[in-house]
C-alpha cells in the first residue's frame, strides 16, 4: 500500500486567505449597514406597545432613501442633544399643520384616525380621560417632520424636542414592517 504524504501546510499563505475573507467581511458589512439595513435597538418604553424596551430590528435605509416616510411609519430619529437615536412614529409631514384636541389628531384642521393603537392599553393608560394631551396648532417647515411615540403620556417626541428636521430621520423599518405599521392617514 503506497501512503499518500500530505503536503507542509503554508502558514503564510493560510494567515493571508483568513485576512483577505476578513477584509472583505468587513467591506460587506459596512456597505449593508450604510446603504442597505441598520440594526435598531429600542431604548425605553416611548414606543410600548408597539415595541418593547430592548426589542432589536433591523430599519430599511434603502426604502426610506427611495419612497421616503409616510405619516405612521416607525422612523429613527437622530437627537444631537442628546447624542443618541430614538424611535419614533411619524405624525406630521412637511407643510402640514398637527395639533391635537380631546385626543383627536388634526392635520390640516381635519381629524385623522390612529388604528395603530391598542385600544385597551390606550384606555388604561389614559390620564383626565386623555391619552394625549392637547397641543398645538404646530406648522411643519417644507423639511420637518412631526414624530410621536406609541406610548404618549411616557414619550419624549417632537412635544419635547420639537419638529424634527429631514437631516437628522435616518432610516424607516423593512417593508414588512411598513405594512404593520402605517395606516391609512385619513379619518
Amino acid at each position: 500500500m503506497e501512503e499518500k504524504k500530505q503536503a507542509p501546510i503554508n502558514w503564510g499563505h493560510e494567515l493571508w486567505d483568513f485576512l483577505k475573507m476578513l477584509l472583505i467581511s468587513i467591506v460587506v458589512v459596512f456597505l449593508c449597514t450604510r446603504f442597505l439595513i441598520r440594526p435598531v435597538r429600542v431604548d425605553g418604553d416611548s414606543m410600548y406597545p408597539t415595541l418593547h424596551n430592548n426589542a432589536i430590528g433591523f430599519s430599511n435605509i434603502l426604502t426610506y432613501r427611495m419612497q421616503g416616510l409616510k405619516r405612521f411609519d416607525i422612523a429613527i430619529i437622530y437627537v444631537p442633544e442628546k447624542k443618541e437615536y430614538l424611535v419614533k412614529r411619524v405624525i406630521g409631514l412637511p407643510g402640514e399643520t398637527i395639533e391635537y384636541r380631546q385626543d383627536q389628531l388634526l392635520v390640516n384642521g381635519e381629524a385623522v384616525a390612529e388604528d395603530f393603537f391598542d385600544e385597551d392599553y390606550k384606555r388604561s393608560q389614559s390620564a383626565n380621560g386623555s391619552f394625549t394631551q392637547d397641543f398645538g396648532p404646530v406648522t411643519l417647515a417644507d423639511d420637518e417632520y412631526f414624530m410621536l411615540g406609541d406610548n404618549r403620556p411616557y414619550s419624549s417626541d417632537s412635544r419635547w424636542y420639537g419638529p424634527f428636521k429631514n437631516c437628522l430621520l435616518y432610516t424607516s423599518p423593512s417593508p414588512r414592517d411598513r405594512q404593520k405599521s402605517r395606516m391609512p392617514s385619513s379619518a
